[in-house]
């Protein structure tokens, strides 16, 4: 898949457009072993959580609804851990996770941070509403 060309008349001039490369879910969770460790026992025992692993995975796995609706978008979509992210993914969403961000020619664009991810309560085929209705106010 390569890069996507979105309609901006609502944010933008008219005629004009904003080239999504890919986007980037950024879970508020640490990966590998030791994060996932420390992210289970703040959820189970501290109540904490992260609207963005609510949606993507069941208790013990990923969804097999998300594989699907990310498949079938037309934008790929990567998922990272805090740990995990490139030096200029960091800087940009800082402490905004959970959040997922678009990477234009332009640099990085937040898309839709926790509020609204937190909005769709775990459900994919809402956050695959509130994303597509998000990505024309791409600035």
């Amino acid at each position: 898949m390569g890069a996507r060309r979105l309609d901006q008349a609502a944010a933008h001039p008219v005629g004009t457009s904003v080239t999504i490369i890919r986007l980037v879910g950024v879970y508020r969770a640490d990966g590998g072993l030791r994060g996932e460790l420390r992210y289970l026992a703040g959820h189970y025992i501290r109540g904490q959580s992260c609207s963005l692993c609510d949606i993507t995975h069941s208790p013990f796995r990923r969804k097999a609804t998300w594989d699907a609706a990310a498949a079938a978008l037309g934008i790929p979509i990567d998922l990272v851990h805090l740990n995990e992210m490139e030096p200029d993914l960091a800087a940009f969403v800082g402490d905004r996770a959970a959040c997922v961000v678009a990477q234009t020619p332009q640099g990085w664009a937040m898309v839709l941070g926790d509020e609204e991810l937190s909005a769709v309560h775990g459900d994919v085929d809402s956050f695959f509403t509130a994303l597509r209705g998000a990505l024309p106010a791409v600035e």
